[in-house]
């Protein structure tokens, strides 16, 4: 199974896509889809205060620790 190994931000450090451990480039949406349907291990979708759904590392509280790959 599929596992994030990187991501890109954005000027504003907003994560905008993800590096797979395929080598796939993915949008945050394609991410989102992707982990709800058991593709990607590793991280888990949650609703926020707002009720967007958003994704979070199982491991971690965040994906600061992630590599910002280019």
């Amino acid at each position: 199974m599929e596992t994030i190994t990187g991501l890109h931000r954005n000027h504003f450090g907003q994560i905008i896509s993800f590096v797979t451990s395929e080598g796939r480039v993915i949008s945050y949406q394609k991410a989102l889809m992707d982990a709800e349907n058991g593709l990607i291990s590793g991280v888990q979708t949650d609703v926020d205060l707002e009720g967007n759904m958003y994704l979070k590392p199982e491991n971690t509280q965040n994906f600061d620790d992630f590599p910002n790959l280019f």
